[in-house]
């Protein structure tokens, strides 16, 4: 039976770590590398550091401030936001990451996906999805207004099937693509993981979206990180019996102190739950 992975993580704005509900009202939560520091002491199994506004601002990641959290940590690291093509990816991998995770450039070109997946390896490559849940009154209306498309667009557009919807730019950009179609595309392509995260559950500290991460860990071969919505132990044994999950990622509750890694992991242990202690 595979290990299931707790991995925190950090949103960072502005060189600060930081947490919001539905990825607004941002609240600052510490410095990144001391955070880090931390995690590294409860034994986590992965760190994932995000910019989160990196790509909405049109900026590279904080290369610095990567390359500081890496040298104090012996982890895993994987490193998101503002990569746009394969030199951010290799300069992210020089300062330390261990994984490159991308959204907004991989919808806008997909083909940078296999072209860093046969550069780097795909174990290194993970495709992030922010996704939303579709209303389908206004679907019909919203893909009317949508003024560009991209290749991913045409691969894997919305349908009257659609349940969740794949957003870009720290989740400011409404794509017209549905989740599960782009997943097991990105899979197609070369990732060798996807972060998924649901924009309808994320900081509201109420269970994962279970079905959002069922839908979408049935449907591929690659490992599955969940993502939005940890508020309690239970979720975590929810995400991985009923949604599939190899692995769930989650930020407040660790950041402000509510639990330990080793907490969830020793509980999850209890649960039947294989885990690294």
């Amino acid at each position: 039976m595979l290990t299931k992975r707790i991995i925190p993580c950090l949103d960072v704005k502005d060189g600060r770590v930081v947490k919001g509900v539905r990825f607004l009202s941002l609240k600052d939560a510490g410095d990144a590398v001391e955070i880090a520091r931390v995690y590294e002491k409860q034994r986590a199994d992965e760190l994932v550091f995000l910019d989160i506004t990196a790509s909405f601002e049109a900026r590279k990641t904080l290369i610095e401030l990567v390359r500081k959290v890496a040298s104090n940590i012996f982890m895993p690291f994987t490193v998101g936001g503002g990569i746009r093509g394969i030199d951010d990816i290799r300069a992210l991998l020089n300062a330390g990451a261990d994984k490159v995770s991308i959204n907004t450039a991989a919808v806008n070109n997909p083909r940078l996906i296999s072209e860093a997946a046969r550069r780097f390896g795909s174990q290194c490559i993970v495709v992030a999805i922010d996704a939303k849940s579709i209303d389908r009154r206004q679907k019909t209306e919203d893909r009317k207004q949508k003024k560009t498309k991209t290749l991913s667009s045409d691969l894997c557009p919305l349908t009257s099937e659609s349940r969740w919807e794949v957003y870009t730019h720290g989740g400011r950009t409404a794509t017209g693509l549905d989740v599960i179609k782009w997943a097991k595309s990105a899979q197609k392509l070369g990732a060798g993981e996807i972060l998924l995260t649901s924009m309808d559950f994320d900081g509201t500290k109420d269970g994962y979206d279970i079905a959002l991460t069922h839908a979408v860990s049935s449907s591929l071969e690659i490992p599955v990180i969940a993502s939005g919505g940890a508020g309690e132990k239970k979720h975590f044994l929810d995400v991985f019996q009923r949604g599939k999950a190899d692995a769930a990622l989650a930020a407040s509750i660790f950041h402000y102190g509510e639990y330990t890694i080793q907490e969830i992991k020793q509980y999850l242990r209890s649960k039947g739950v294989n885990v690294r202690i």
